[in-house]
């Protein structure tokens, strides 16, 4: 089994998503002995954000790219080859104003698409990563798994609807939740790794 770790938050060894990334990496491990791991680090090596040149490399047929192009849509192929290399995923998901970092967006924005990761056909829309499962790992300051404040969590769902559509369909979400928050934060890491299942 291949499995392949995302990283998005900054903040190393102080990070909740990084730790819970890093907790249900080892259950899988323990379950799946001879497994492979490649851990990405979307901060120390990031993604461009998506430019002209980048939306031009991903829509001009290959033996029409010149060098520029070429460099251009490196970033994407590799991101994606990586992707479709793997079996399992985890993907580490800190909240940031209620949304995904942009380091996880930009890597995103270089796996989706057309024609590589999906396509539309005269049935619709159609994922191209099928068999994979992912893990999310997210943190946050706040409680946003249910009560007042989940419908201001963009995490989640945002994740598994553009995951789904790339044929991601097969997403367990674990959380660390409440770690700014007095009488949680102190458990909440513990409780999110407790709740880990494999």
């Amino acid at each position: 089994m291949k499995i392949l770790h995302l990283i998005s938050s900054p903040r190393g060894e102080a990070s909740f998503s990084i730790k819970l990334g890093n907790a249900i990496v080892e259950k899988l491990q323990e379950a799946n002995p001879g497994n492979t791991l490649t851990v990405h680090d979307l901060t120390n090596t990031p993604f461009p954000h998506l430019e002209e040149v980048h939306i031009n490399s991903f829509f001009t047929p290959k033996e029409n790219h010149t060098a520029e192009l070429t460099a251009a849509i490196k970033h994407s192929d590799e991101a994606i080859a990586e992707l479709e290399d793997s079996d399992v995923i985890v993907i580490g998901v800190p909240m940031y104003n209620f949304g995904i970092a942009s380091t996880l967006k930009a890597w995103i924005d270089h796996i989706a698409r057309a024609g590589k990761t999906f396509r539309y056909s005269e049935n619709g829309p159609e994922g191209l990563v099928k068999n994979k499962k992912v893990y999310l790992a997210i943190s946050s300051g706040g409680v946003y798994s249910e009560g007042p404040m989940k419908p201001y969590d963009f995490t989640e769902s945002y994740l598994r609807a553009v995951l789904g559509f790339m044929g991601m369909t097969d997403v367990t979400v674990y959380r660390a939740e409440g770690v700014s928050i007095p009488g949680l934060k102190d458990l909440a890491l513990d409780k999110a790794i407790e709740s880990i299942a494999i």
